[in-house]
């Protein structure tokens, strides 16, 4: 596998790149934005957190199990992971549901790109989207190693800003707890709403995680995606305490975390748009990587074509913006990665994996 050698240092992936590439996989335009957080936590008020802890659960089992059954087949992309532990039939059906929803997540990412500089900068929409699109084709048709070298070394900026945002909003405002309008949610219902959260995005992490899991060691695989996991948890948290400090103007901006950032100052606003753009292509790299490995393979010589023709048609998905995509490309896969959550767990008691 072209950059294979660099992925595994030698020695195999480390707990922390494990966890880094874990995060930065599912951190994206959605979850920085607020956008993600807002849908499927925010709006669901108190009972939200629940939903992000069953949410978190779900992130760290099942992406252990899919781990596991990564490494015990030594796969070069999801494909054969999904068949093995689904079977061939239901198999075929969640590695489409995968594959598809690969593309669409390129797509979000891409008009993510373009929101946040239309927000923040007021810049054409496609001035975002066109800059994030080359610059992701750029990074994929590096190979593996050059994805899992970008997204661990933009993750702990990611986290940082994050976390900064949400504590001044914690410390300048009072956050809304009586604030709640399921019906607007994403998924209206607070337990769906976070399995289907972390179902969604184990699917969007699979796409990296199962080829990656056999360049990891297997003493670090639990601790590593559980450390991601935690991650992703706690970053959940901050922005929906950050968007609930800020209800009800927050409910109303496309990228609502920026609006956050610019009750600090117009410099936080600037500054958090730039690391919001830098989770915005962790996630679109790993996106368009796992679509194209998945359909012709690194190897293929039609995988550096196909890269550059994925990435025009996603910025041409991308025109429909972005909060529509979120909020209704992300719950549908979400239900439809059930699938998946059963299919690991299922083979996990056959002791299949």
């Amino acid at each position: 596998m072209r950059g294979a050698g660099k992925a595994g240092g030698g020695r195999g992936v480390s707990v922390p790149a494990l966890a880094a590439v874990y995060i930065g996989t599912v951190v994206g335009a959605g979850f920085a934005s607020g956008q993600e957080v807002l849908q499927f936590f925010g709006l669901h008020g108190v009972l939200g957190f629940l939903a992000l802890a069953v949410a978190t659960a779900v992130l760290g089992i099942f992406g252990y199990l899919l781990l596991l059954a990564g490494h015990g087949l030594g796969a070069t992309s999801y494909g054969p992971v999904v068949r093995h532990v689904a079977g061939p039939f239901v198999g075929r059906i969640i590695d489409a549901v995968l594959t598809f929803f690969l593309f669409g997540g390129t797509a979000a990412m891409f008009a993510g790109a373009g929101a946040t500089l239309a927000q923040q900068y007021g810049l054409p929409y496609t001035a975002g989207l066109v800059g994030m699109a080359v610059a992701t084709a750029g990074t994929v048709l590096l190979g593996l190693g050059g994805v899992v070298a970008s997204i661990s070394f933009v993750v702990p900026f990611l986290l940082a800003a994050v976390l900064a945002v949400s504590l001044w909003s914690l410390a300048a405002g009072t956050v809304d707890l009586g604030f709640a309008q399921p019906s607007l949610a994403a998924v209206p219902n607070w337990l769906l709403s976070g399995v289907s959260y972390g179902s969604y995005n184990l699917i969007l992490a699979a796409s990296v995680l199962a080829p990656l899991a056999r360049l990891t060691p297997k003493p670090r695989l639990l601790p590593g995606i559980f450390l991601g996991a935690l991650g992703l948890g706690v970053g959940a948290l901050a922005v929906d305490l950050a968007i609930l400090a800020h209800v009800p103007e927050s409910t109303r901006a496309e990228v609502p975390m920026v609006l956050a950032a610019a009750r600090i100052s117009p410099l936080a606003a600037a500054v958090y748009s730039a690391v919001l753009l830098a989770e915005v292509y962790t996630t679109a790299v790993g996106s368009l990587y796992g679509f194209v490995n998945r359909v012709v393979g690194e190897e293929s010589r039609l995988f550096r074509l196909l890269t550059l023709l994925v990435a025009a048609a996603a910025g041409v998905a991308a025109g429909v913006g972005f909060s529509t995509i979120v909020g209704t490309l992300y719950p549908a896969v979400g239900y439809a990665g059930f699938l998946l959550l059963g299919a690991l767990a299922l083979a996990y008691v056959r002791k299949r994996i």
